[in-house]
């Protein structure tokens, strides 16, 4: 019985337990069957997984870059001066591309890559690199650009076949517009202009006081200067008033307001109301002489300005010329019943324009007309040479 114990003692534990209740041990077997290929099936799924979350991802040598053109929509800005690798690092933050060397492989060798203006861009998420240079540097992709030119106004202007031409204040709203950012209206950046505070709007000091006492639709005409605007989309319309507002008075100050209106015997708001008036009457080479006409009817003995510009401003006309029934109609801007400057700036006036107002061409002309068709204008000291000046205007087709 020994010998027979001691060879069943030596034989493995399975063999023991199917040997003494076969049915458990095979019970037991089956178990084992199942959670292995529990195991199994958890690993697969698992790895499966991360495989298909990261199946766009392509591993490049020592870089990571995503393959195809992205989905989705993000907006990134570009600062002024910045590095393609600068570009790239903030295309890889908000998850353009995969890495920063993804971008810069790609844009390498790519002279266009210099290109690339300041500003906001709309892009892609998880775009290839190759596919994030072609988009940043297509025209579709910069977006929320405004640009104001000389003599616009802050309201939507009349147009010549009964709509309206956009001013300032809602091409700024539009370009909140882009993709599925929330736009800001163009009556609630009318809104803010009118009532948010003008120094944290970045009015400059010297022109609180005056455009305070404006109409509140008008107490920003003349402060948001002719110039390339980036716009963030989807940004409030204080953020956007502020950014505009602000930048103008830099260039104020680099045009040489306030400092300019020392000795000149106008404060620089005033100046700067001369100045949109210059902007709106007549073209860059005439500005110096115009300013001069204006500082001559000013002079004593007084005369009124009668200037055509003034007259159409609330009217919103961009046309210079005059109905008889408007000049008689009474009004803060009507310069050809009152005597002196009207109450703010009439348009968007640019650097050239202030300095002309700062520093008027030497002249005793106190009379000037539109004379050729491209704008040109011709001065006059007296009333009667004036008149042979607009004979020869209506002859030439100027007007």
């Amino acid at each position: 019985m020994s010998d027979d114990l001691g060879l069943f003692t030596d034989e493995p534990t399975d063999v023991r337990r199917r040997r003494s209740d076969p049915e458990a041990f095979r019970r037991r077997k089956r178990r084992r069957w199942v959670t292995a290929l529990a195991a199994v099936f958890v690993v697969v799924l698992v790895g499966g997984g991360v495989l298909y979350g990261a199946s766009q991802i392509v591993q490049l040598g020592a870089y990571e870059d995503f393959s195809g053109e992205g989905t989705g929509q993000v907006v990134i800005r570009v600062e002024s001066g910045e590095t393609v690798s600068a570009i790239g690092s903030t295309l890889a933050d908000q998850g353009v591309v995969a890495s920063t060397k993804a971008f810069i492989e790609a844009a390498e060798g790519d002279r266009r890559i210099n290109g690339i203006q300041p500003g906001f861009y709309l892009m892609r998420k998880e775009m290839s690199g190759e596919a994030a240079v072609e988009h940043i540097m297509s025209p579709d992709a910069k977006v929320g650009r405004v640009e104001v030119r000389g003599g616009m106004r802050l309201e939507d202007q009349l147009a010549p076949d009964g709509g309206t031409t956009p001013g300032v204040l809602t091409r700024l709203a539009e370009a909140t517009c882009v993709g599925t950012a929330e736009c800001v209206s163009s009556e609630r950046m009318h809104e803010v202009a009118a009532t948010a505070d003008l120094r944290s709007l970045g009015v400059p000091e010297w022109a609180v006081g005056p455009a305070s006492e404006a109409e509140p639709r008008r107490r920003l005409e003349g402060l948001i200067l002719p110039a390339v605007y980036d716009v963030k989309p989807g940004a409030s319309a204080e953020d956007v008033l502020r950014d505009v507002v602000t930048r103008s008075a830099t260039m104020l100050q680099a045009a040489g307001l306030p400092q300019a209106a020392e000795g000149t015997g106008h404060t620089p708001y005033e100046l700067l109301t001369i100045a949109s008036i210059v902007q709106s009457e007549g073209i860059g080479k005439d500005f110096g002489k115009i300013a001069r006409v204006i500082e001559n009817r000013l002079a004593p003995p007084a005369m009124r300005l009668g200037m055509d510009s003034t007259i159409n401003y609330p009217l919103d006309k961009p046309a210079l010329l005059t109905k008889p029934e408007d000049r008689d109609r009474p009004g803060p801007y009507n310069t050809y019943l009152n005597y002196g400057l009207p109450p703010t700036p009439i348009s968007a006036p640019g650097q050239d324009a202030i300095i002309a107002a700062e520093k008027p061409t030497e002249g005793s002309w106190k009379f000037f007309v539109k004379c050729y068709p491209d704008g040109t204008s011709c001065f006059a000291d007296t009333y009667e040479q004036h008149q042979v000046y607009i004979e020869e205007a209506r002859a030439r087709g100027a007007f």
